[in-house]
């Protein structure tokens, strides 16, 4: 199975008509300044020369609200990107507002070839949505998701986890509210707190506080597992890694392995329940998911021998996905 891959371009906090309460987009993406036509081009023209498969290789708009960007900008980022399209690019992918979708907007979407549109969602939990000065509802979602979908576009649905008046439970709800819109992919953002920003300001007074790291990685561990059980792929877990993230941020929830620690979790997880009251247990697991089932710096083992109980994890090249076996003495 090819895997699909994508040729960024990040638009920075353009055509955002509200500043919520965790955003500072040019920290966030690392970009300083507004591509134009020619951008778009030299990206697209550096990605040909390394050699992508571009029948799998998408060109994306991230970063700020594309849909409410000035027209005659959107239109010039977008017949820059159609070129490469009929180039043989897979297509063109795009992030925007719930509120700024309308059948007029995907409709110009479709004919300069875009193929994915990613609303942000954030949480659908009104309260949590006021109090983070998103400036929408959660039927907004709602409706831009059924319409999105209408339009045949690919949907993708972002949420955040631990927001300014959220909780575990009002994560949990989010999750389970967006896997009932059914998108086809997901990305789940751990909040984190930056400086400059209306949470920024929370986290120094005292007013908000982030969940811990390890609280963090649990739930984020539970929601990949809902997605993933209910046919959705979370394409992307945790804020990518950025020095630019790593300078500006006061708190939160940030780390440059966020999925990896998630996985792990997993793993240690699904083998405790295996485990129960022995002392020694065996594991085979998919070669390539060795590194996450050991833990970062071989965290699992090193939390199972702290219990009095010895693990040992071999790889498996016939094994595939997210897969365990405990091996018995007849294995």
């Amino acid at each position: 199975m090819n895997r699909r891959a994508s040729v960024a371009v990040f638009v920075p906090h353009i055509g955002c008509t509200h500043r919520c309460s965790f955003c500072d987009q040019r920290t966030i993406t690392g970009s300083q300044s507004v591509p134009h036509a020619k951008d778009v081009a030299y990206a697209c023209e550096r990605a040909i020369e390394c050699g992508a498969d571009l029948k799998n290789t998408e060109i994306a708009f991230f970063g700020g609200s594309f849909t409410a960007v000035p027209r005659e900008y959107m239109l010039e980022l977008l017949e820059a990107a159609e070129r490469y399209v009929k180039k043989g690019f897979r297509g063109i992918r795009l992030s925007t507002r719930p509120d700024a979708v309308d059948g007029e907007v995907l409709g110009i979407l479709r004919d300069f070839g875009v193929t994915s549109v990613e609303l942000g969602a954030q949480t659908m939990s009104d309260e949590v949505l006021r109090l983070n000065e998103r400036g929408h509802t959660s039927e907004d979602v709602v409706k831009a998701s059924e319409l999105v979908k209408s339009y045949g576009f690919t949907l993708g649905l972002q949420m955040m986890v631990g927001l300014y008046g959220s909780s575990p439970e009002k994560d949990i709800y989010t999750a389970e509210r967006i896997i009932g819109l059914e998108p086809s992919e997901a990305r789940i953002y751990p909040t984190v707190i930056l400086k400059n920003t209306r949470l920024g300001e929370l986290f120094l007074s005292g007013e908000y506080r982030p969940y811990a790291i390890n609280d963090a990685v649990a739930l984020c561990a539970r929601l990949l597992d809902m997605f993933e059980s209910a046919g959705i792929s979370v394409i992307k877990l945790g804020l990518h890694s950025s020095t630019d993230v790593e300078k500006d941020m006061l708190g939160g929830l940030y780390h440059p392995a966020f999925r990896e620690l998630c996985e792990s979790f997993r793993y240690r997880s699904e083998m405790e329940c295996q485990i129960g009251a022995d002392k020694y247990a065996t594991f085979t697991v998919p070669s390539r998911e060795l590194s996450k089932a050991l833990g970062q710096k071989k965290s699992n083992i090193e939390y199972f021998r702290s219990k009095g109980v010895e693990v040992r994890i071999i790889p498996d090249p016939l094994l595939s996905g997210h897969h365990i076996n405990r091996q018995t003495e007849d294995n």
